[in-house]
């Protein structure tokens, strides 16, 4: 299994994070699978939860990298993000989709659902399949009940497309959503790719 991150891993800019975060693995109590999809926010731009400066709802998106941040979405399911950049700045990256490969018969209960394609591809089907509720919110990342290990250094390298965010209408034209080539489990597929340098 690869390296264990650890906070340090996750004090870089949102979009570093990002690019670096496909083909990690992510567990919460066991359960989970390859990141193949994640999204930059930063609180420079408005798209962010942090644009408008802390509150009681982003506070731990300003505290230290590599804790988690749990929103709630549509007011149905809650959608897991990481901390990261200094303390203080208010930066996060949204995991939007994971490709299954632990504790499925998890996922498929809790997701009712049998298609293993759909099981975590979108930020609000990930956060149900994994279990994400209020009580991750601002729980360290390389503790208990969560496990985030590096991708892999040995093998081909991954290679990650980059494109703009899903569902938001501020900040559109940041190239800050960003995807593993080639899988199937993507939330959506990139109409307007763009192949980022390396932020490894």
């Amino acid at each position: 299994m690869p390296r264990l991150l650890h906070p340090q891993d996750f004090a870089h800019d949102a979009p570093v994070v990002a690019h670096a975060l496909i083909g990690a693995t992510l567990f919460v109590d066991g359960v989970g699978g390859i990141i193949v999809e994640t999204e930059a926010y930063d609180h420079s731009e408005p798209a962010s939860h942090c644009y408008p400066g802390p509150t009681p709802r982003n506070q731990v998106m300003f505290g230290p990298p590599g804790h988690a941040y749990v929103y709630r979405s549509y007011g149905i399911h809650w959608c897991l993000n990481f901390v990261c950049c200094e303390d203080g700045h208010g930066a996060g990256v949204l995991i939007r989709a994971l490709q299954p490969t632990h504790g499925l018969d998890r996922m498929r209960e809790r997701r009712r659902t049998l298609d293993e394609r759909l099981l975590c591809a979108g930020p609000g089907r990930l956060g149900q399949a994994l279990g994400i509720a209020p009580a991750h919110y601002g729980l360290r990342l390389d503790h208990p009940p969560f496990e985030v290990h590096a991708a892999p250094a040995s093998g081909s390298p991954v290679q990650v497309l980059s494109g703009p965010r899903i569902g938001i209408s501020k900040a559109v034209d940041l190239p800050w959503r960003f995807g593993l080539a080639g899988s199937r489990y993507l939330s959506r597929r990139f109409k307007k790719i763009s192949r980022p340098a390396d932020h490894r």
